[in-house]
């Protein structure tokens, strides 16, 4: 799959993405419906990307303005290709890149709520994960927004804010 950087100043740049199924990155329909919703609210923030992958939409979030991006990814073939993505596009002064599991860094990530202004969230689909997540940010804001893209029957009992559906994917959007 060729994954391309959809808007911003990146705009056109290829990315890595690690080959077969342990990854699934964000298409870009879903991706440009993702960041127009986001719109103004990218102008400088401090963005968290958890679940990383190849780290598609940390990096949108950088290219449409975004001030700082921390990476959260576990998978070492993820990795790989993100630590390539962000060498490869210059974005070291601007991203932060952590191999770890996601609530494993939460846990670490400080006693005070609304670290980052946005986190943006991928966690595989039918993991239980997406809503392991809500549940974490719920108790201990991490983020002034939380933005998870899930299945849609994955978070039916929760109600975001707003949310965006597209065929069976959903965007579920929070603010703490």
């Amino acid at each position: 799959m060729t994954l391309r950087v959809i808007g911003g100043e990146l705009r056109g740049r290829r990315l890595r993405s690690p080959a077969g199924r342990s990854t699934r990155p964000t298409g870009a329909r879903v991706r440009e419906a993702w960041f127009s919703a986001l719109g103004e609210r990218l102008s400088g923030a401090n963005v968290l990307d958890l679940f990383a992958g190849s780290g598609a939409l940390g990096i949108e979030a950088l290219s449409r303005g975004a001030a700082l991006v921390r990476f959260v990814e576990s998978d070492r073939a993820a990795m790989k290709d993100l630590r390539a993505n962000v060498q490869a596009l210059e974005l070291e002064a601007r991203a932060q890149v952590v191999r770890s599991d996601v609530f494993r860094a939460l846990s670490r990530s400080g006693p005070g709520n609304h670290t980052f202004s946005l986190a943006l969230a991928d966690p595989p689909y039918g993991s239980g994960l997406a809503r392991k997540l809500l549940e974490v940010w719920l108790e201990k804001p991490f983020a002034s927004m939380l933005c998870v893209e899930h299945k849609r029957s994955e978070l039916d009992e929760t109600r975001p804010d707003w949310s965006r559906v597209y065929g069976d994917t959903e965007l579920s959007f929070f603010i703490g």
